[in-house]
Protein backbone atom coordinates (compact mmCIF):
# COMPACT_ATOMS: atom_id res chain seq x y z
CA UNK A 1 0.00 0.00 0.00
CA UNK A 2 1.33 3.42 -0.93
CA UNK A 3 1.74 5.05 2.40
CA UNK A 4 1.96 8.36 1.28
CA UNK A 5 -1.69 7.90 0.04
CA UNK A 6 -2.78 6.42 2.51
CA UNK A 7 -1.69 9.28 4.49
CA UNK A 8 -3.32 12.19 2.22
CA UNK A 9 -6.81 9.96 2.47
CA UNK A 10 -6.86 9.93 6.11
CA UNK A 11 -5.94 13.69 6.40
CA UNK A 12 -8.27 14.70 3.83
CA UNK A 13 -11.24 12.62 5.91
CA UNK A 14 -10.34 14.07 8.83
CA UNK A 15 -10.41 17.33 7.66
CA UNK A 16 -14.09 16.99 6.37
CA UNK A 17 -15.20 15.23 9.16
CA UNK A 18 -13.50 18.38 11.35
CA UNK A 19 -15.28 20.99 8.67
CA UNK A 20 -19.04 18.70 8.87
CA UNK A 21 -18.82 19.06 12.66
CA UNK A 22 -18.07 22.58 13.04
CA UNK A 23 -20.94 23.21 10.09
CA UNK A 24 -23.21 21.09 12.50
CA UNK A 25 -22.78 23.08 15.47
CA UNK A 26 -22.99 26.12 13.95
CA UNK A 27 -26.72 27.35 15.40
CA UNK A 28 -29.48 27.64 13.49
CA UNK A 29 -31.96 30.55 14.06
CA UNK A 30 -35.55 30.71 13.57
CA UNK A 31 -37.96 33.54 12.96
CA UNK A 32 -40.37 33.54 15.48
CA UNK A 33 -40.20 31.71 19.13
CA UNK A 34 -43.48 29.84 20.42
CA UNK A 35 -43.87 31.35 24.18
CA UNK A 36 -47.22 29.07 25.06
CA UNK A 37 -50.04 27.39 23.68
CA UNK A 38 -53.11 27.87 26.19
CA UNK A 39 -57.15 27.43 25.88
CA UNK A 40 -59.59 30.79 27.08
CA UNK A 41 -60.78 33.93 25.83
CA UNK A 42 -58.93 35.48 23.37
CA UNK A 43 -59.60 39.18 25.69
CA UNK A 44 -57.48 37.76 28.61
CA UNK A 45 -55.00 36.39 27.17
CA UNK A 46 -54.03 39.64 25.70
CA UNK A 47 -54.47 41.41 28.97
CA UNK A 48 -52.26 38.79 30.05
CA UNK A 49 -49.72 38.97 28.24
CA UNK A 50 -49.69 42.75 28.12
CA UNK A 51 -49.15 42.50 31.81
CA UNK A 52 -46.49 40.00 31.63
CA UNK A 53 -44.20 42.15 29.14
CA UNK A 54 -44.74 45.50 31.17
CA UNK A 55 -44.04 43.50 34.26
CA UNK A 56 -40.30 42.33 32.56
CA UNK A 57 -39.80 45.84 31.75
CA UNK A 58 -40.60 46.56 28.39
CA UNK A 59 -42.82 48.92 27.29
CA UNK A 60 -45.81 48.59 24.77
CA UNK A 61 -45.57 51.31 21.99
CA UNK A 62 -48.31 49.46 20.25
CA UNK A 63 -51.23 47.02 19.56
CA UNK A 64 -53.76 46.18 16.82
CA UNK A 65 -55.49 43.45 15.36
CA UNK A 66 -55.24 43.00 11.56
CA UNK A 67 -57.89 40.68 11.05
CA UNK A 68 -60.24 38.15 13.48
CA UNK A 69 -58.75 36.02 16.13
CA UNK A 70 -54.81 37.66 15.80
CA UNK A 71 -53.83 40.38 18.36
CA UNK A 72 -49.67 42.40 17.75
CA UNK A 73 -48.23 43.72 21.14
CA UNK A 74 -45.43 46.00 20.15
CA UNK A 75 -42.72 46.46 22.50
CA UNK A 76 -39.18 47.98 23.32
CA UNK A 77 -36.53 48.85 26.05
CA UNK A 78 -33.76 50.45 26.66
CA UNK A 79 -31.52 47.44 25.00
CA UNK A 80 -33.15 47.59 21.50
CA UNK A 81 -32.60 51.42 21.81
CA UNK A 82 -29.28 51.41 22.47
CA UNK A 83 -28.54 48.64 20.38
CA UNK A 84 -30.87 50.38 17.44
CA UNK A 85 -28.59 53.27 18.48
CA UNK A 86 -25.71 51.87 17.69
CA UNK A 87 -26.05 50.16 14.35
CA UNK A 88 -26.56 51.55 10.65
CA UNK A 89 -30.80 51.60 10.01
CA UNK A 90 -31.29 49.80 13.17
CA UNK A 91 -34.63 51.49 13.65
CA UNK A 92 -35.46 48.05 11.84
CA UNK A 93 -34.95 46.22 14.75
CA UNK A 94 -35.73 49.10 17.82
CA UNK A 95 -39.08 47.19 18.61
CA UNK A 96 -40.09 43.50 18.94
CA UNK A 97 -43.69 41.93 18.63
CA UNK A 98 -45.62 39.73 20.32
CA UNK A 99 -48.89 38.12 19.08
CA UNK A 100 -51.84 36.22 20.07
CA UNK A 101 -53.53 34.16 17.53
CA UNK A 102 -56.36 31.71 18.17
CA UNK A 103 -56.39 28.72 15.97
CA UNK A 104 -59.61 26.74 16.16
CA UNK A 105 -59.86 26.03 19.81
CA UNK A 106 -56.52 26.96 20.81
CA UNK A 107 -54.41 30.40 21.53
CA UNK A 108 -50.68 30.72 20.45
CA UNK A 109 -48.43 33.20 22.11
CA UNK A 110 -45.90 33.71 20.19
CA UNK A 111 -42.72 36.77 19.55
CA UNK A 112 -40.14 37.52 17.08
CA UNK A 113 -36.47 36.22 17.61
CA UNK A 114 -34.72 39.18 18.62
CA UNK A 115 -31.30 37.40 17.54
CA UNK A 116 -32.41 36.16 14.52
CA UNK A 117 -33.58 39.85 13.33
CA UNK A 118 -30.78 41.33 14.96
CA UNK A 119 -28.59 39.40 12.30
CA UNK A 120 -31.27 39.90 9.51
CA UNK A 121 -30.56 43.52 10.48
CA UNK A 122 -27.13 43.87 10.86
CA UNK A 123 -27.25 45.16 14.00
CA UNK A 124 -24.16 45.43 16.72
CA UNK A 125 -25.68 43.19 19.53
CA UNK A 126 -27.29 39.99 19.02
CA UNK A 127 -30.20 40.92 21.55
CA UNK A 128 -29.86 37.40 23.04
CA UNK A 129 -30.62 39.34 26.32
CA UNK A 130 -33.73 41.12 25.28
CA UNK A 131 -34.41 37.21 23.86
CA UNK A 132 -34.31 35.89 27.15
CA UNK A 133 -36.22 38.47 28.75
CA UNK A 134 -39.44 37.50 26.58
CA UNK A 135 -38.74 33.60 27.16
CA UNK A 136 -38.72 34.66 30.85
CA UNK A 137 -41.59 36.75 30.59
CA UNK A 138 -43.88 34.35 28.02
CA UNK A 139 -42.36 31.07 28.21
CA UNK A 140 -40.29 29.25 25.48
CA UNK A 141 -41.91 25.91 23.49
CA UNK A 142 -38.79 26.84 20.80
CA UNK A 143 -37.92 28.40 17.76
CA UNK A 144 -40.28 28.19 14.65
CA UNK A 145 -40.77 29.97 11.11
CA UNK A 146 -38.38 28.00 8.27
CA UNK A 147 -38.41 24.19 8.82
CA UNK A 148 -34.09 24.65 9.02
CA UNK A 149 -33.34 27.85 10.15
CA UNK A 150 -30.26 30.22 8.82
CA UNK A 151 -27.27 30.58 10.41
CA UNK A 152 -25.79 34.06 11.72
CA UNK A 153 -23.69 34.22 8.55
CA UNK A 154 -26.79 33.61 5.83
CA UNK A 155 -28.53 36.36 8.10
CA UNK A 156 -26.42 38.90 7.94
CA UNK A 157 -25.89 38.33 4.23
CA UNK A 158 -29.66 37.32 3.34
CA UNK A 159 -31.32 37.29 0.13
CA UNK A 160 -34.24 35.18 -0.73
CA UNK A 161 -32.90 34.48 -4.12
CA UNK A 162 -30.57 35.52 -6.85
CA UNK A 163 -31.25 38.96 -7.87
CA UNK A 164 -33.54 39.46 -5.17
CA UNK A 165 -32.68 42.78 -2.69
CA UNK A 166 -30.58 42.18 0.50
CA UNK A 167 -31.33 44.58 3.81
CA UNK A 168 -29.49 47.53 2.35
CA UNK A 169 -31.26 47.73 -0.73
CA UNK A 170 -33.75 50.22 1.08
CA UNK A 171 -36.55 51.42 -1.08
CA UNK A 172 -36.46 55.31 -0.34
CA UNK A 173 -40.43 56.69 -0.37
CA UNK A 174 -40.08 60.52 0.57
CA UNK A 175 -37.70 63.54 1.40
CA UNK A 176 -37.91 66.24 3.03
CA UNK A 177 -36.42 69.53 3.98
CA UNK A 178 -35.32 68.08 7.71
CA UNK A 179 -36.18 65.19 9.76
CA UNK A 180 -38.40 67.58 11.79
CA UNK A 181 -40.82 68.13 8.48
CA UNK A 182 -40.60 64.32 7.73
CA UNK A 183 -41.59 63.56 10.34
CA UNK A 184 -44.28 65.85 10.61
CA UNK A 185 -45.91 65.30 7.23
CA UNK A 186 -45.44 61.11 7.72
CA UNK A 187 -47.29 61.54 10.86
CA UNK A 188 -50.13 63.66 9.45
CA UNK A 189 -50.55 61.02 6.41
CA UNK A 190 -50.73 58.01 8.60
CA UNK A 191 -53.82 59.99 10.76
CA UNK A 192 -55.43 60.69 6.98
CA UNK A 193 -57.42 58.64 4.83
CA UNK A 194 -54.93 58.27 2.64
CA UNK A 195 -55.51 56.48 -0.47
CA UNK A 196 -53.25 53.35 0.53
CA UNK A 197 -54.79 52.39 3.63
CA UNK A 198 -51.80 52.49 6.06
CA UNK A 199 -52.30 53.27 9.79
CA UNK A 200 -50.00 54.21 12.07
CA UNK A 201 -49.54 51.05 14.59
CA UNK A 202 -46.63 52.21 16.85
CA UNK A 203 -43.37 54.66 17.04
CA UNK A 204 -40.36 54.35 18.43
CA UNK A 205 -37.62 57.04 17.99
CA UNK A 206 -33.88 56.29 18.25
CA UNK A 207 -31.86 58.07 21.06
CA UNK A 208 -29.07 60.56 20.27
CA UNK A 209 -30.17 59.90 16.14
CA UNK A 210 -32.32 61.77 14.00
CA UNK A 211 -34.07 58.19 13.69
CA UNK A 212 -37.42 57.14 13.79
CA UNK A 213 -39.23 53.62 13.36
CA UNK A 214 -42.92 53.97 12.89
CA UNK A 215 -44.93 50.32 12.42
CA UNK A 216 -48.36 50.51 10.07
CA UNK A 217 -50.89 48.87 9.38
CA UNK A 218 -52.10 48.08 6.03
CA UNK A 219 -56.04 47.73 5.06
CA UNK A 220 -55.33 47.54 1.67
CA UNK A 221 -58.07 49.61 -0.10
CA UNK A 222 -58.91 48.93 -3.79
CA UNK A 223 -56.17 50.78 -5.57
CA UNK A 224 -53.99 48.63 -3.92
CA UNK A 225 -55.87 45.29 -2.87
CA UNK A 226 -52.92 42.84 -2.16
CA UNK A 227 -50.83 45.42 -0.14
CA UNK A 228 -53.22 44.75 2.80
CA UNK A 229 -52.50 42.42 6.16
CA UNK A 230 -54.93 39.90 5.66
CA UNK A 231 -54.69 39.61 2.11
CA UNK A 232 -50.92 38.60 2.36
CA UNK A 233 -51.67 36.25 5.56
CA UNK A 234 -54.60 34.45 4.12
CA UNK A 235 -52.33 33.19 1.36
CA UNK A 236 -48.69 32.69 2.92
CA UNK A 237 -49.39 32.51 6.63
CA UNK A 238 -50.28 28.40 6.37
CA UNK A 239 -48.66 26.14 8.66
CA UNK A 240 -50.44 25.13 12.29
CA UNK A 241 -47.82 27.39 14.39
CA UNK A 242 -48.69 31.33 13.15
CA UNK A 243 -46.41 33.90 11.75
CA UNK A 244 -48.69 37.09 13.25
CA UNK A 245 -45.31 38.29 14.14
CA UNK A 246 -44.69 39.04 10.22
CA UNK A 247 -46.82 42.32 11.00
CA UNK A 248 -46.74 45.14 10.84
CA UNK A 249 -44.76 47.09 8.08
CA UNK A 250 -42.31 49.43 9.16
CA UNK A 251 -41.56 53.06 8.18
CA UNK A 252 -37.87 54.71 8.61
CA UNK A 253 -37.24 58.02 8.78
CA UNK A 254 -33.79 58.67 8.71
CA UNK A 255 -32.45 62.47 8.46
CA UNK A 256 -34.89 63.99 6.05
CA UNK A 257 -35.68 60.93 4.26
CA UNK A 258 -38.40 58.21 4.45
CA UNK A 259 -37.54 54.66 3.99
CA UNK A 260 -39.01 51.03 3.49
CA UNK A 261 -37.39 47.37 3.02
CA UNK A 262 -38.31 46.21 -0.23
CA UNK A 263 -41.69 43.51 0.20
CA UNK A 264 -39.00 40.95 -1.66
CA UNK A 265 -36.56 41.25 1.44
CA UNK A 266 -39.02 42.27 4.18
CA UNK A 267 -41.38 39.18 3.33
CA UNK A 268 -38.77 36.63 2.70
CA UNK A 269 -36.71 37.62 5.61
CA UNK A 270 -40.00 36.58 8.21
CA UNK A 271 -40.76 33.30 5.84
CA UNK A 272 -37.49 31.92 4.27
CA UNK A 273 -38.56 28.55 2.87
CA UNK A 274 -42.06 29.71 1.26
CA UNK A 275 -41.43 28.01 -2.11
CA UNK A 276 -41.51 30.54 -5.48
CA UNK A 277 -44.39 29.17 -7.59
CA UNK A 278 -47.31 26.90 -6.52
CA UNK A 279 -50.38 27.29 -3.87
CA UNK A 280 -49.21 29.31 -0.45
CA UNK A 281 -46.18 30.72 -2.48
CA UNK A 282 -44.47 34.08 -3.61
CA UNK A 283 -46.34 33.43 -6.61
CA UNK A 284 -49.36 33.69 -4.76
CA UNK A 285 -48.81 37.40 -3.74
CA UNK A 286 -46.86 38.78 -6.79
CA UNK A 287 -48.47 41.73 -7.03
CA UNK A 288 -47.09 42.71 -3.51
CA UNK A 289 -44.09 44.39 -3.44
CA UNK A 290 -45.23 47.27 -6.44
CA UNK A 291 -48.88 47.50 -3.99
CA UNK A 292 -46.95 48.12 -0.39
CA UNK A 293 -44.36 50.42 -2.10
CA UNK A 294 -47.56 52.17 -3.00
CA UNK A 295 -49.28 52.05 -0.02
CA UNK A 296 -46.62 53.13 2.21
CA UNK A 297 -45.81 55.88 -0.18
CA UNK A 298 -49.26 57.49 0.28
CA UNK A 299 -48.42 56.63 4.42
CA UNK A 300 -45.24 58.51 3.88
CA UNK A 301 -47.36 61.89 2.91
CA UNK A 302 -46.47 61.24 -1.02
CA UNK A 303 -48.39 60.12 -3.96
CA UNK A 304 -47.91 56.81 -6.36
CA UNK A 305 -45.53 59.02 -8.90
CA UNK A 306 -43.29 60.46 -6.07
CA UNK A 307 -39.76 60.71 -6.26
CA UNK A 308 -37.43 60.30 -3.84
Amino acid sequence: MNKSFSLYHLLAGLAMLCFSVSVSAETLLKTFILADTKSGEMTTIVNETRDKLTGAGFEVVGEYSPYPDATIIIVTNDALKQNAAASEFGAFGAAQRVTVTKVKDQIQVAFTNPTYLSHAYRMQADLSDVASQLKQALGDQGEYGPDKGLTTKKLRKYHYKWLMPYFDDRIGLMTYKSYEEAIEKVEAALQSDNKGGAKKVYRVDVPGKQETVIGVSLSGPDNVECSGDKYIMDRIDFKDIKSTGHLPYEIVVSGNKVYTLPAEFRIAISFPDLSMIGSNSFASIMCAPDAIQTALTFGSGGTKSSDF
